[in-house]
């Protein structure tokens, strides 16, 4: 009887889907090296919006999830992903479509995750007085 050939693990731009997982502030002083390890995913992170929908894939990013060096620099990413393409929603807002109704089996969990408002990213000063930029 011939071994078995083991999984090789191949990675294959094709198939693959990158996900970051605990990238939260109150695990800061529980994870070691956690700056090191958010810049690492930081990096990871470049560019991408822009690669899945240059590759047709339909793009959806949570704005309260993300941020940049300067507002104006968040600001202008944001204008920039939705020019080309991308939906742009909040972590609520994308909960709530991907459990759709009450109907879901884990809603009443869900609710109670939305239940308490997402924490204020800073966002709220850039859609005031109308940005032309997210127009």
């Amino acid at each position: 009887m011939a071994a078995a050939r083991p999984i090789l693990g191949r990675v294959l731009p094709g198939s693959s889907i990158l996900f970051l997982c605990d990238m939260q502030e109150k695990f800061r002083h529980n994870i070691a090296y956690f700056p090191q390890i958010v810049s690492v995913a930081a990096r990871m992170l470049r560019n991408t919006t822009l690669d899945l929908l240059d590759r047709g894939l339909q793009v959806h990013v949570v704005v309260d999830a993300c941020s940049s060096r300067s507002q104006v620099d968040r600001l202008v990413a944001l204008a920039r992903m939705r020019q080309s393409g991308a939906f742009l929603s909040t972590s609520e807002g994308l909960i709530l479509q991907l459990v759709g109704d009450a109907a879901h089996p884990q809603f009443k969990e869900i609710q109670k995750l939305i239940k308490e408002p997402a924490p204020d990213s800073g966002l709220l000063g850039l859609f005031q007085g109308q940005n032309p930029l997210l127009h």
